[in-house]
């Protein structure tokens, strides 16, 4: 009886475990100390997705990491998780359309829409 009770138990726990929502990004000790995560809009500027970020007004330009499509975001307010690094390129075009080139690059890892619509400025 008693196994038979344990199995059950063990069950269960496994069931509720199944149920509960998986986490979008890692633990935070688990990242990289240039890791971020930063809310925005996604946008695009000369054919590259960027973030822009309101409240302080910051650009970044978005790299996709793993199997995450950028575009499927396009327009919306999210969140984004991933590493940061210096821009490489400061296109013109980019310069002219955002206002600023983007010094900061990040590369997602993790992402949620947290409005399906970016406010207006």
């Amino acid at each position: 009886m008693r196994p038979l009770m344990f199995a059950l138990v063990l069950f269960a726990g496994f069931a509720v475990a199944q149920d509960m929502p998986a986490a979008t990004a890692p633990d935070n000790a688990k990242h990289p100390k240039d890791w971020v995560t930063v809310q925005g809009c996604v946008s695009r500027s000369s054919g590259d997705y960027v973030l822009i970020k309101q409240d302080p007004g910051m650009t970044y330009e978005l790299q996709a990491g793993g199997k995450i499509r950028l575009r499927n975001y396009l327009g919306q307010r999210v969140e984004v998780g991933g590493q940061q690094s210096p821009t490489l390129s400061s296109s013109s075009d980019a310069l002219n359309k955002i206002g600023s080139a983007s010094p900061v690059t990040i590369t997602v890892t993790s992402i949620r829409t947290i409005d399906k619509e970016c406010p207006l400025r």
